[in-house]
């Protein structure tokens, strides 16, 4: 086999193992009322009611809230199959969540544990759904990074298309970065992603969870 082919197929087989490899990417979160810090953990492959997926946890807290997701994705559309959820946000309620996605039944089925009462809610809604860690990873593993890219995104009440409108310097503290910048429309999140190897994402904008929020970047560990 001539030796650029080897290259070529080597470079195709490691780039889902990079993009599955454990990282954590450190965040200051400012939403109305609560601030705090998160961290959003690519774990990688888990086995999660005997099913095959990849995990990705999402952490959040401050000194009068926390909020965990346990998001399970498949590991080639990185779209969630289910997503676990054990939340404290005071007035906006606490408890425990767990979504199941369905796309063949055409349902999201959410239950909810608040102390001994649990109750059930079924989103009706066809095809695949996204999450927007989920878009994240996957735009990063596989995403072209050219200006006018679009993206599709489909969430359990909500369609949007997600643009690559512009590259950008973007600062963080002192330190500035060459960014893409993407925006949804209609209007729900902003995302800037470094421009290096990486494409950390270095700011999130948008609903986070139930509420509106602003993610900034404070750090990355692989």
């Amino acid at each position: 086999m001539p030796r650029n082919l080897i290259l070529i197929l080597a470079f195709i087989l490691l780039i889902p193992l990079k993009a599955q490899a454990h990282e954590t990417i450190y965040f200051s979160i400012h939403q109305v009322g609560f601030d705090g810090q998160a961290a959003l953990t690519m774990v990688g492959p888990r086995e999660f009611k005997n099913q095959k997926t990849v995990l990705i946890i999402f952490k959040a807290h401050g000194s009068n809230f926390s909020d965990e997701e346990d998001i399970y994705v498949d590991p080639a559309s990185y779209k969630p199959f289910f997503v676990q959820r054990d939340f404290n946000l005071g007035i906006f309620g606490q408890g425990q969540t767990l979504e199941e996605y369905l796309p063949a039944k055409g349902e999201i089925v959410i239950t909810k544990k608040d102390g001994s009462k649990t109750s059930q809610q079924i989103i009706n809604k066809q095809g695949e759904i996204d999450n927007i860690y989920g878009f994240i990873y996957r735009y990063r593993k596989e995403g072209s990074f050219k200006i006018g890219d679009e993206i599709k995104m489909s969430l359990p009440t909500q369609d949007l298309v997600i643009k690559l409108l512009r590259q950008e310097s973007f600062k963080i503290d002192q330190k500035t970065y060459d960014s893409y910048y993407m925006e949804s429309q209609p209007t729900r999140y902003k995302i800037w992603f470094d421009a290096s190897k990486h494409k950390l994402p270095l700011r999130i904008t948008g609903t986070i969870g139930i509420l509106n929020s602003v993610m900034t970047m404070t750090g990355y560990k692989e």
